[in-house]
């Protein structure tokens, strides 16, 4: 846990920094928003920032948004000023903590944002499995590739692999793939100098170096553009990257972690992932299962969803009924544990009596879980549909044609989700988003997010 005080209140925060070093914190301070700016800049990084509620916040978060910088903000000032606490709220500050600081508050600041709060549950055989060979490798340096569904727990297991790992004490720094511009990627993996583009203001220190000693997380490697996978590939192997605009190769110590919800050995066919990268990740594969797969972890799951929400609502605990239980069991889960922690935070706030029934286990759209099972009639006219794409003549007609053809009936089975198809389809949520941009350029019918394809569009 990286905590970063910025400020000084007369001196208040130096018992508070006092607690959370007790807790097991690293903490660094600086006197400004300009030096925390440049803290974080340099690489070395916060998981946490507790900042005086004089210090300009808004502009804090303003400069941190311009940086690209992801860093929770609390708020601290001397006594309970409500109108002080208000206005860091506003602002963009996470919480707001009166000082002097009460030792139970700070701790529970932190254990909010600390790696222990992303627990690992398991009760299936086929989840024990998965755990059992992660603390077998956890120890060694290698890469590992860690492949599921969206959803089902792939970060959870990385950052038990890091806890077990002879790097825990070290930071385990995550960049999602999917979620930075490809332009910006380059820059947030590697760093940059001051200058090396448009809105360069100051060197940048990269993932890699921020994670020096530590351990890397890729999340969602396969939506990474293969130009700059062969810049990965190259760092992964002499371990040395160079910043952006740089003039001289860096050395850096870390260990890769890999997550993908995507057959990266279809992509490596379809031309979208390197061979060779994938060869130097996926040292070990650990395949986290889907949870309908893992049926004894969806109570157990379920329970630990209802005693944390009810805790975080201020609401009392109700156990769930026997019924609900069963209910929770027969659905599919498409989500996987995201889906069954939404649904169950929904319900610990839907439920009004003494315990929690399955008229509270209710999906997004108000229906509950278990009406949300296809009927006959659906499953019939599904097939009908099924055998009527399956029966379309192919002789004569080009690639292109069926590829159009496949994606949007494909889309349309859907009713519209894109992210579901590109899952079905094996191609990444981009991919799919450029073809169907195409489409409608070209005055072909694309159906919407909840809307089939018309026939014959």
């Amino acid at each position: 846990m990286r905590l970063l005080i910025v400020g000084q209140l007369n001196g208040q925060l130096t018992t508070a920094t006092r607690m959370a070093m007790e807790r097991g914190a690293r903490v660094a301070q600086a006197p400004s928003i300009e030096s925390a700016v440049e803290e974080l800049r340099s690489g070395h990084g916060a998981d946490l920032l507790m900042v005086d509620v004089a210090q300009p916040i808004a502009d804090l978060i303003e400069m941190l948004n311009a940086e690209r910088i992801h860093v929770p903000i609390v708020a601290c000032g001397i006594g309970t000023d409500a109108q002080a606490a208000v206005g860091a709220i506003r602002a963009g500050a996470k919480e707001y903590i009166p000082l002097p600081p009460d030792a139970e508050l700070i701790a529970a600041v932190l254990a909010a944002v600390a790696d222990e709060s992303h627990q690992m549950i398991a009760r299936d055989h086929a989840m024990k499995e998965v755990i059992a060979l992660a603390d077998q490798v956890a120890p060694s340096d290698a890469s590992l590739l860690i492949t599921g569904e969206s959803g089902s727990g792939k970060e959870i297991i990385a950052r038990h692999v890091h806890r077990k790992s002879s790097r825990k004490d070290r930071p385990l720094i995550t960049v999602n793939c999917a979620a930075i511009p490809e332009n910006l990627l380059e820059s947030e993996l590697f760093g940059h100098e001051k200058g090396a583009f448009t809105g360069a203001i100051a060197r940048r220190v990269g993932k890699f170096e921020e994670a020096d000693g530590g351990t890397l997380l890729l999340d969602e490697i396969s939506e990474m553009d293969v130009r700059l996978q062969a810049k990965l590939l190259r760092a992964i192997q002499e371990r040395e990257i160079d910043r952006v605009g740089g003039t001289k190769p860096i050395k850096v110590d870390i260990r890769i972690l890999a997550t993908s919800n995507r057959d990266l050995d279809k992509a490596v066919s379809d031309g979208s992932f390197r061979e060779d990268l994938l060869y130097r990740l996926n040292v070990v594969n650990l395949k986290v299962p889907p949870l309908r797969e893992r049926p004894e972890d969806i109570l157990a799951l379920a329970s630990f969803f209802v005693d944390k929400y009810s805790v975080a609502n201020n609401i009392p605990v109700r156990h769930i009924s026997s019924i609900a239980e069963a209910a929770l069991q027969r659905h599919p889960w498409k989500g996987n544990v995201r889906e069954l922690e939404n649904t169950l935070h929904r319900a610990v706030l839907l439920s009004t009596g003494e315990e929690i029934t399955e008229d509270s286990i209710r999906l997004p759209d108000g229906s509950r879980v278990s009406e949300s099972s296809s009927s006959i009639a659906d499953v019939a006219s599904q097939a009908a549909r099924s055998a009527q794409i399956m029966s379309d003549p192919i002789v004569g007609r080009t690639v292109a044609d069926m590829e159009r053809d496949l994606i949007l009936q494909t889309l349309s089975h859907c009713l519209g989700n894109r992210t579901h198809a590109a899952n079905i389809l094996g191609i990444s949520i981009r991919t799919l988003r450029n073809k169907l941009k195409l489409y409608t350029e070209d005055g072909i019918n694309v159906p919407s997010p909840g809307e089939a394809r018309s026939v014959g569009a």
